[in-house]
């Protein structure tokens, strides 16, 4: 049996930046991602293979990065760890020992056990697993009623791709009365599914698939619980994702209330030496300080760049105190972006705030062929000013101000100081410098503040 200094579950986003920070901070320690497809896919780009990347291949994911820099990486599902002696069992009933050991198992789709006939054929979800998602895009190819439950960023982001050849009818139905409704404000979901509603797709709000319906076992229709029926050929479920923590409890590990591994603020377990990181550990609200239910992978990669870091002791202190969501999407030319929190969120943890909001164009002057209109809204505490939420709407340029508003977020950063915020500004690059729109909505945020005292 091979010894190794890290043992690393998973070659997913928070798996590889592991297995990477380790070699690039302790070079001389020994790194072995274990996984069980030799390639992988980037997570987020998923959507985008079923058109616009028109391959599965084109969004391959793998850890070359780990390789280059001397780690190893086999192909061998585990079955079982034994904490106790840190032995990690394969498929291939090979032994792995290890020093230190992390889970990074990611997550899987919720299965809709509560819809009847979820098991048919033809009936698919959105896995993180080449080969199935492979089976998935040679079977959609002749396909043409498409149905999708479920109208979240990847229900809707799969709908608007398919939705874009001429010979499909795409059908999303989804229970909340817009889709985005998780992520976004009541306006800004709004706008998002008429943009969607603008494409080819079948857009029904506020319903709920009571059967999926199958001849001699294979899809046929989709019965809504008014009793509409809809015509389905394929249908895919995306009604959310969970932890994929089957292996964790196997092997002993605690869960929360989410049903995450639990980990400190350093993803290490209760179990000396063994850590968590990514979609199958908790995260902890940055507002709220309670558990949270965030699986996105840039939360995953900022994580495992902490433990890589500190994985053999505590050197670079961790300087986020929670998981602040940030979401990022372009529907039918649309960017739209949020960070922290909104009207709905805000509400759930009783959080009093105001809001600010500008509209100009990404360029200057406003004439040039490629400018768009751009909104910024900032969320703000009535009491100190304090940069709460934010979103962000219009052209290709609102993706990365969101990044800039996460920041503001998460240093603590007013209102106030945003009127001193140094930018740089070019013609076809930004606003214009009299008036960027972090700037002006962090203006109008200062001028109601001031009528509130």
């Amino acid at each position: 049996m091979k010894k190794y200094d890290v043992i690393i579950i998973g070659a997913g986003p928070a798996g590889i930046v592991t297995g990477v920070t380790v070699k690039k901070y302790y070079p001389e320690k020994s790194v072995l991602i274990l996984t069980e497809e030799k390639k992988g896919l980037v997570p987020c780009g998923i959507p985008y293979i079923f058109n616009k990347l028109n391959s599965v291949e084109a969004d391959a994911m793998g850890p070359k990065p780990l390789l280059n820099l001397g780690g190893e990486v086999i192909v061998d599902s585990v079955t079982d760890v034994d904490l106790k002696q840190k032995i990690v069992y394969g498929n291939s009933n090979q032994e792995y020992g290890y020093d230190k050991l992390v889970f990074a198992t990611g997550s899987t789709p919720t299965e809709a056990t509560f819809i009847k006939g979820h098991n048919l054929e033809n009936v698919f979800y959105i896995k993180k697993s080449y080969r199935y998602i492979q089976e998935l895009f040679e079977k959609l190819e002749n396909k043409k009623r498409i149905v999708i439950v479920g109208g979240g960023f990847i229900g809707a982001e799969v709908a608007e791709q398919l939705a874009a050849y001429p010979d499909k009818e795409i059908t999303i139905i989804e229970t909340e009365p817009q889709c985005f409704s998780k992520a976004f404000s009541k306006e800004l979901s709004k706008m998002a599914t008429e943009r969607l509603r603008n494409t080819k797709v079948n857009v029904r709000t506020s319903a709920m698939v009571e059967e999926i319906i199958g001849t001699q076992g294979a899809v046929e229709k989709v019965i809504l619980k008014e009793g509409e029926e809809i015509p389905a050929d394929v249908v895919i479920l995306s009604v959310g994702y969970k932890p994929n923590t089957n292996l964790a409890v196997k092997a002993g590990l605690p869960l929360n209330i989410m049903g995450a591994i639990k980990v400190d603020s350093y993803e290490r377990t209760s179990v000396r030496d063994v850590c968590a990181v990514g979609d199958c550990s908790q995260t902890i609200g940055f507002l709220t300080g309670r558990s949270d239910h965030i699986m996105l992978a840039s939360t995953a990669t900022a994580e495992a760049r902490v433990l890589g870091y500190n994985l053999f002791g505590i050197r670079i202190r961790k300087h986020f105190k929670g998981t602040l969501a940030v979401f990022s999407t372009k529907i039918n030319g649309l960017t739209m972006a949020s960070a922290g929190i909104n009207e709905n969120t805000a509400k759930d943890a009783n959080v009093d705030f105001l809001t600010a909001e500008f509209t100009d164009v990404d360029r200057h002057p406003g004439t040039l062929p490629d400018a768009s209109p751009l909104t910024v809204r900032i969320n703000f505490s009535p009491c100190d000013g304090a940069i709460l939420g934010a979103e962000v709407w219009g052209g290709p340029t609102a993706a990365e101000i969101i990044n800039t508003l996460s920041l503001a977020i998460q240093k603590y950063i007013t209102v106030y100081e945003l009127i001193s915020f140094q930018i740089g500004t070019h013609p076809l690059l930004t606003g214009a410098p009299t008036k960027p729109v972090i700037i002006k909505a962090a203006e109008i945020a200062i001028g109601m503040l001031n009528s509130n005292k």
